[in-house]
């Protein structure tokens, strides 16, 4: 039996979940299709082979009931993604206790179970021709993750990409004829053989068309390289709207992997026959990357569209396939990974940027035949509010988009027919409304006087969606509707779809708004705070107030913080605040400095040395807090996951006599040792946020919660989950045993199969009890 908090002594606690167990016809082509090659053997120095394709693996047929054995009622829908048809839609479900793939129509509740594997589900694709749905699933909820594939019957499930040992795959965009699929597959960085590398300027080996739907054209069984160098320099600290880089020839000869000059892993792209009739073809590579991903492919295959590059320095690459050319390289924002897409022709490509200016806008470019920009414009924008999703129709007529307003959403359909302006000659870069052959700046005078929705210029029509809920997660092309997956303060995470464009109708699988929580205590709507820190930066929160409270009565309050850091805290149902609130503590949830959701300047303000100001707007929101009335000052705690976890430890020990208690999740507690044990992809992205491991070593050592450790003096509880290869166990087990040994109560609670996210319904259920019970035991006395 599971045992709880109130019963944790001197030893970690792991739980498994009673029910675990062990991770246990295709169309005509046209195409020659030549089964795919082994992967080629191991270098003679022992080292991975060059650029090692991912392997097909056949699974058996793991389709479930129409219904899940044990059902929850309070279950949550999200991710969409739907058939040609827009009828029905694949959707991610844990109401078999864990996030799986299902399938059903948005207007019936006849839903499938297609996969019931323990392993939880992460991203969903159905292919544009309707015969594959694609799928990630991470093993042991870790952050090594596989690509799947299975038939909308159940049957021909397989794994695509991340079998290898030691490698891990991610889910791109599907060809727009559903032939290919992309992965990115994250492995040793590896340089090809003599017979891959390709002179600069050269045509590559892919199809004498270069259209990518046809890469299976005369399939060697071999990998083919389609892709530009991998770029190994960090770029300038703020690209230009417009690079272009030349193809050079990928790593070093020699077939081994090479040296690696930093400390990530090489990401390789590649396309996919999901039949597998055809060899993967390596359409790009990135060497000690942070990110890499597929968003789109043009219509006719001769572009793709790719996004690469750690946190705060993300960048769209244009990637003409012909000539392994690069034509543009735009930053864009963080946040959702589906930058963008292309035109149906490819004259135009649509992206969600933040390129030198405070808050993300919709961005166009006329593209030229080559896929170079012949001008930018600004075709969407709000003064002080993120654009945070996009999502063109498949016909190119619209857009759709959702606006971060403070952490609430708002949707608009914008007429992309109307937007954007011809351009001019090749070769220039024009703003609207300036002279030719000039480019101006996004943000300045000129542009503003000219961008879309001014006097200058009335801009593309838009109607709004209105919504149920305060957030949308995402949002998918149904044929000719849409589909909206929203979360709000007072209902679990459902599908929406919209019959008539503008008003969501609730699909019948998602759960009722009157099934979020057991019935006789319905959620606590939030309201909004807003701190000031020392050094007057605005801050912003949401506090949830316990039922039963008088309204001038303060009372045990827990400061959440949430991770990244640059997530932001949203008004969504949270069974972790409902939890604590059932106890009589209130909450409070702020955003500090680094969070998303009010300008790249505030995402930046903790870099480097700035991290200690974002340490200290912790104890600067508990204070504002205190001094609002709301919380009792003697008896406040602090609590976290990830980034939430390490500012939880910061806290705790640079505030010692501040809060009563605290509880660290999935927390960093030595930066150091921290970078030592992620992937080194994760390292390689967080180091831009953090600091360099070795060039920044001492910044990192006195922002580390464990060189402070002698200071703390509240009881704290770690939690963590086993398979954690973002944040590894040890950080927990190292602050618990230092505690233990200076004499503070500490303890630690390790969940079976989970990893950074604890997606398993018991070990959810079981943290929130644990952390609850805490909570209450050492703020009530």
């Amino acid at each position: 039996m599971a045992a709880d908090a109130r019963n944790l002594t001197g030893e970690s606690l792991a739980v498994r979940p009673p029910d675990a167990r062990p991770t246990g016809a295709g169309r005509p082509s046209t195409a020659h299709l030549n089964r795919t090659a082994p992967p080629p053997p191991p270098a003679p120095d022992g080292r991975t082979a060059a650029f090692a394709a991912p392997a097909r693996v056949p699974l058996p047929d793991a389709s479930g009931p129409r219904e899940a054995t044990t059902r929850l009622i309070a279950h949550g829908c999200w991710y969409p993604s739907a058939d040609p048809a827009g009828t029905r839609v694949a959707f991610i479900c844990d109401r078999g206790g864990v996030p799986q793939l299902w399938t059903g129509p948005v207007d019936g509740e006849a839903v499938r179970l297609l996969d019931d594997g323990p392993d939880p589900v992460t991203e969903v694709s159905w292919s544009p021709d309707g015969r594959w749905i694609a799928y990630t699933v991470a093993p042991g909820g870790g952050e090594h993750t596989r690509v799947l594939c299975v038939r909308p019957d159940g049957s021909d499930r397989h794994i695509l990409a991340g079998a290898e040992p030691g490698t891990s795959a991610h889910l791109g965009c599907w060809a727009h004829d559903g032939s290919a699929v992309a992965v990115t597959v994250a492995v040793p960085t590896a340089v090809p053989g003599p017979d891959a590398t390709t002179e600069a300027g050269a045509p590559g080996p892919g199809p004498a068309d270069a259209h990518l739907p046809a890469p299976w054209h005369g399939g060697t069984g071999h990998t083919q390289l389609l892709g530009p160098a991998p770029r190994t320099d960090t770029g300038p600290e703020l690209p230009s709207p417009l690079l272009t880089v030349g193809p050079t020839a990928i790593g070093a000869p020699g077939g081994s992997t090479a040296p690696a000059t930093g400390f990530g892993d090489g990401l390789s792209a590649y396309l996919v026959d999901p039949d597998g009739g055809a060899a993967p073809v390596l359409l790009a590579v990135e060497k000690d990357a942070a990110t890499l991903r597929v968003c789109d492919l043009s219509r006719d295959g001769t572009l793709a569209l790719l996004r690469r590059g750690p946190r705060g320095r993300r960048e769209a690459v244009v990637l003409r396939i012909a000539d392994l050319v690069t034509t543009c390289v735009m930053p864009v924002a963080d946040g959702d990974p589906w930058i963008g897409s292309f035109s149906p022709r490819a004259d135009t490509l649509w992206l969600r940027s933040n390129a030198h200016r405070e808050f993300a806008v919709l961005l166009a470019a006329e593209l030229d035949p080559q896929g170079h920009p012949r001008g930018w414009s600004v075709t969407a924008s709000r003064e002080g509010i993120d654009l945070e999703l996009l999502r063109c129709s498949r016909d190119g007529g619209s857009a759709v988009l959702a606006w971060n307003v403070r952490g609430m959403s708002e949707v608009e359909v914008l007429d992309t027919s109307t937007a954007g302006r011809p351009g001019t000659e090749a070769g220039t870069f024009v703003w609207p409304g300036t002279e030719a052959g000039t480019f101006v700046w996004p943000g300045t005078e000129a542009e503003t006087s000219a961008r879309p929705g001014s006097e200058a210029d009335p801009g593309p029509s838009s109607r709004p969606v209105s919504l149920p809920h305060e957030v949308v997660t995402r949002i998918a092309d149904a044929g000719p509707r849409l589909l909206l997956a929203l979360s709000g303060s007072r209902r679990r995470p459902g599908i929406w779809w919209l019959p008539d464009g503008a008003t969501p109708v609730r699909t019948p699988w998602s759960s009722r708004d009157e099934d979020a929580v057991p019935p006789g205590r319905p959620p606590v709507r939030p309201v909004p705070l807003r701190p000031t820190a020392r050094d007057g930066l605005p801050l912003n929160g949401w506090y949830y107030r316990a039922p039963g409270r008088a309204p001038g009565e303060p009372a045990p309050c827990v400061i959440h913080l949430h991770g990244g850091p640059e997530e932001q805290e949203r008004p969504v149902l949270n069974p972790l605040y409902h939890e604590i609130l059932g106890r009589g503590l209130d909450v409070f949830a702020p955003d500090v400095r680094g969070s998303s959701g009010y300008g790249r300047s505030f995402v930046d303000a903790d870099l480097g040395r700035g991290r200690f100001a974002a340490i200290d707007d912790v104890a600067d929101c508990a204070a504002h807090a205190v001094l609002a009335g709301l919380a009792d000052p003697a008896r406040l705690a602090v609590m976290g996951r990830s980034y939430g976890g390490y500012l939880t430890f910061a806290s705790l020990v640079w505030h010692p006599d501040l809060f009563r208690t605290g509880v660290a999740v999935c927390g960093m507690s030595d930066l150091a040792t921290f970078f030592e044990g992620t992937e080194p992809w994760i390292a390689q992205s967080a180091a831009h946020k953090y600091g360099h491991p070795e060039r920044d070593r001492e910044l990192l050592r006195s922002l580390s919660p464990m060189s402070r450790v002698d200071a703390l003096r509240a009881p704290v509880l770690a939690v963590h989950g086993e398979h954690d290869n973002n944040v590894p166990p040890g950080e927990s087990e190292q602050f618990v045993r230092a505690a233990r040994e200076r004499g503070v109560t500490a303890e630690l609670l390790t969940l079976l199969d989970e990893g950074h996210e604890f997606l398993r319904a018991d070990n959810r259920r079981l943290f929130r009890r644990a952390a609850a019970d805490w909570l209450q035991r050492h703020l009530s006395a």
